[in-house]
């Protein structure tokens, strides 16, 4: 009985315990906390929305701007939307190459003598950068210059893979963490490594080789995110001057040049990748890490400052750390907002010295000569390009003997020498990139194999096919620049026939050109040291390569004349064929 009655009690003082005990309070909501992450890349010193070689504002038929001054004005609004203190900007590379602008303060008042800041960097300081990538272009004006800009940039510039040839250090900062207050919270940080691209190897031996080397792009990141991640980062972006496809333009005797997904793929601990050098628009791409399961995004913001990559990341405190729990991107198109005034102001007297340069006429055009038909038709106007090499080869080698020849690719279609006065940009639009002239010893074989390659760039024709220039070209997406033509030797390209059969009638002076018949070849640098991957030039006897700037070449050769007649250069020494007979 006594036992029934102690039980009933503690039952009673239990249930008012319970009564008198406060309700339970409901957990508290997870902090959530959105980063977002702004990328340009490929600017190729696009500052201004602007076109020197037509010395008017950009335009093109998709009503695209270009510029950092637009790129400034949408940063502008999204820091004004998402609140400066939890977004960054980047960049994927490509900056200090691409226009007059960039040419003018590398070659005609260097950065490196006159004490100038380059356009460039005064620009991206302005706008705020927070790191910037080293793409392959960075490094065609040689190394002194590049260091000047990047003293020149608040922001690092970063290239984990670019180290010294001696040492396998690295020659620039491999990564960045930046660091975001949360008010009441642990701070978030993000994380920046930066990779550019192996091909620079290739393309700008002559300013690297023996100095640097260029390291595959996985195997950087593999060894660098872990580094990142011991330092605490919550968040690590990738910035790679490399595009998505997993292919590279030259053969497999350097690291893979398009790695991005691969890197995405294969090196767990990414949470993003913002990518470049294809010149394409990705808004959102998400690839799955083979390691960890997890999703990477990729974006790319296309080129020339034409988009800006927003990239989004919530991060959620769990565990008292911050998890990425969700990602996305777009791009937005910067022809949506004004130039940034500050921008355009600040680089006016850079701008306007340029303008001035590039509209100093040259010489005179006895007729208007066009580039349209250039990839398909031969061309007076791709003959003055060859005609200038030929003779600067020549001139440089008064003992040669043998027959030299030159080769040219069209590099623009909308090119134009007016009649009348041509002026810089005119000369500089024909040729658009920054080349030096060399010159190599070939053989009739190898010459013959090296037209059959470039020869693949035509689409094979059905022997009845009406001909439509607008599929002629471009086969397997080759581009323009990697189809080169031929002077001083005459040859037929039959394109009903296949790939490596369509070269016929190759002569020189009138007579079939034999086997082991020697010239000499006068060609650029881009394309001796493997760019195309066309065969035999790499290996080949270099005979002449005095750094002379292709483009320079062509407007001192106008300057000297003082007249550009094709009655003088023009020789219509190849055509297209079907089955022998002309197609044009």
């Amino acid at each position: 009985m006594q036992t029934t009655r102690l039980a009933i009690a503690g039952t009673a003082a239990l249930s008012a315990l319970v009564l008198a005990a406060p309700p339970a309070q409901a957990a508290k909501p997870a902090k959530t906390v959105t980063v977002t992450v702004m990328g340009t890349s490929d600017i190729h010193s696009n500052a201004l929305n602007w076109d020197y070689y037509k010395d008017a504002a950009y335009a093109d038929s998709q009503g695209n701007s270009i510029g950092l001054a637009k790129v400034s004005s949408l940063v502008n609004k999204i820091r004004a939307e998402r609140g400066a203190d939890h977004t960054l900007l980047f960049d994927s590379g490509d900056t200090i190459q691409g226009t007059p602008l960039a040419y003018y303060y590398a070659k005609i008042e260097p950065i490196t003598t006159i004490g100038q800041i380059h356009p460039m960097a005064k620009a991206m300081n302005a706008i705020g950068y927070d790191a910037v990538t080293l793409g392959n272009h960075e490094f065609n004006y040689g190394l002194p210059l590049l260091a000047t800009w990047i003293e020149q940039m608040k922001a690092p510039v970063l290239g984990a893979n670019a180290v010294h040839a001696k040492t396998g250090l690295p020659a620039y900062k491999p990564f960045v963490i930046k660091t975001m207050k949360v008010k009441g919270e642990k701070p978030i940080k993000v994380g920046m490594l930066g990779l550019t691209n192996p091909g620079v190897a290739i393309w700008d031996k002559a300013n690297v080789e023996g100095k640097l080397r260029f390291t595959d792009l996985v195997e950087s990141a593999k060894k660098w995110v872990p580094v990142i991640r011991g330092h605490g980062a919550d968040v690590v972006v990738v910035t790679a001057h490399a595009g998505d496809d997993g292919m590279s333009s030259y053969g497999d005797e350097l690291p893979i040049e398009n790695a991005s997904a691969m890197v995405a793929e294969q090196v767990p601990g990414i949470d993003a990748v913002l990518f470049g050098h294809a010149h394409n628009e990705v808004p959102e791409k998400f690839v799955t890490n083979k390691v960890t399961g997890q999703q990477v995004l990729l974006s790319e913001p296309s080129k020339w400052g034409q988009r800006l990559s927003v990239l989004d990341f919530q991060l959620t405190k769990k565990r008292g750390k911050w998890v990425v729990t969700g990602k996305s991107a777009t791009t937005l198109n910067t022809n949506t907002v004004p130039e940034d005034p500050k921008i355009v102001e600040l680089l006016k007297p850079q701008h306007e010295a340029t303008v001035g340069y590039v509209n100093k006429p040259v010489a005179k055009s006895a007729q208007e000569l066009s580039a349209a038909e250039s990839p398909y038709k031969d061309t007076p106007i791709l003959d003055y390009i060859q005609h200038v090499q030929v003779e600067t080869v020549k001139q440089a080698l008064p003992g040669n003997t043998l027959p030299v020849l030159s080769i040219a690719a069209p590099f623009s279609r909308s090119a134009v020498f007016p009649a009348g006065d041509v002026r810089v940009r005119d000369v500089a639009g024909l040729y658009v990139y920054d080349n030096t002239l060399m010159a190599v010893k070939l053989t009739g074989a190898q010459i013959k194999e090296y037209l059959e390659y470039s020869a693949k760039y035509f689409n094979q024709l059905a022997p009845g096919e009406p001909v439509d220039v607008s599929k002629l070209t471009n086969a397997g997406g080759t581009p323009d620049y990697n189809y080169d033509q031929l002077s001083g030797v005459s040859y037929d390209i039959d394109v009903v026939k296949p790939a490596g059969q369509r070269i016929a009638n190759l002569t020189y002076d009138g007579q079939p050109v034999a086997d082991d018949q020697e010239f000499v070849v006068a060609i650029n640098n881009y394309r001796q040291s493997g760019g195309g991957g066309f065969p035999h030039v790499t290996g080949a006897e270099v005979v002449y390569n005095a750094q002379v700037e292709i483009r320079q070449a062509l407007i001192e050769y106008a300057t000297e004349q003082g007249t550009i007649d094709p009655a003088d250069f023009a020789v219509a020494n190849w055509k297209l064929t079907r089955d022998g007979e002309p197609l044009f």
